[in-house]
């Protein structure tokens, strides 16, 4: 079950929100909210799963509620204003709706804000040191992309995202997720942190030369902070 709060100025569009919530028997609504303020104070009490947002409200607009609140649950904005979608992208929110909602649309933001949930918080299985997983799902322009752990090349850290480069992709999938976070996820003894943005994987590295790692035509640097695990990863008699 996924606990979830409505927050709009409109009155007409709360009940709308509240109707909604209630056909769908994975939600339940545990506080209507008015405006920033309240949902604030909603997420700080209830254990909050998912929000239905207004983007524009008087005062603090959904946009800047969502700013400030320190690692957000899901959130769904809908709204009457079709250019606010960029805005959402940025703050990876699971779904945009635009009103008016019919509830088929409803419904189909509501079954992918479901499978993130269910996809965070399922136990992954334990690992013994040998374990490679298979794949890794994140959140990324609105979908859950599935991501071969094997294909990694290295991951850049870029303050609240990170971008995942894929052999024989020219594009980095983009998420919203520490570096701390995806290094959790990864199998330690593939992958290893070499500086405070990056992390490589151990088989694709060529070469190493001069604070730097060769994977393909890219470079990667190292950090002096790295330096010393990452020849002890690579070569463990090297620093003897």
């Amino acid at each position: 079950m996924m606990r979830c709060i409505a927050v709009d100025d409109e009155s007409l569009a709360l009940d709308l929100l509240e109707d909604n919530i209630r056909k769908i028997p994975y939600l339940t609504l545990v506080k209507r909210c008015k405006n920033a303020f309240e949902a604030h104070e909603a997420v700080m009490k209830e254990n909050v799963d998912l929000i239905f947002l207004d983007i524009q409200m008087p005062g603090i607009s959904g946009v800047q509620f969502l700013q400030s609140v320190t690692a957000p649950p899901l959130v769904i904005f809908i709204t009457a204003y079709e250019q606010f979608a960029l805005e959402g992208f940025n703050l990876d929110v699971v779904d945009y709706l635009l009103k008016p909602v019919s509830f088929e649309r409803f419904f189909k933001a509501a079954n992918k804000a479901h499978e993130l949930f269910n996809l965070k918080n399922s136990a992954p299985p334990p690992q013994t040191p040998n374990d490679l997983p298979e794949y890794l799902f994140v959140n990324s322009e609105y979908n859950l992309v599935k991501i071969n752990v094997r294909d990694i090349v290295y991951v850049e850290g870029l303050k609240d995202y990170i971008k995942i480069f894929i052999a024989n992709t020219q594009r980095p999938v983009i998420t919203r997720m520490s570096l701390k976070s995806i290094e959790e996820k990864l199998p330690a003894d593939k992958f290893i942190r070499v500086h405070k943005s990056y992390i490589v994987s151990v088989d694709k590295i060529i070469s190493i030369r001069k604070g730097k790692i060769s994977i393909g035509a890219v470079q990667v640097p190292i950090s002096e902070h790295y330096k010393e695990n990452l020849y002890r990863f690579i070569d463990p008699g090297s620093l003897q």
